[in-house]
């Protein structure tokens, strides 16, 4: 398989997964307090929005590089 396969397959699942997610979330650590045996953390979960114009071109490009012959 060709790397331009790979690439190609890729950015079609990342596409697709865009399209149906809509972004992504993760957690960020912000405050952490150690006094002693005492131990507080403040965790903040964020949420990343992809916009739909960024699933759409995926795509469209993993598609064309996926049909295109060398």
């Amino acid at each position: 398989m060709s790397a331009q396969k790979i690439v190609a397959i890729i950015l079609l699942a990342i596409g697709i997964l865009t399209l149906a997610y809509g972004g992504f979330s993760y957690t960020k650590r912000t405050h952490r307090v150690d006094i002693d045996s005492l131990h507080l953390a403040v965790d903040e979960r964020r949420h990343v929005n992809v916009p739909v114009w960024i699933g759409i071109g995926a795509i469209l490009i993993g598609g064309l590089l996926l049909v295109r012959k060398n």
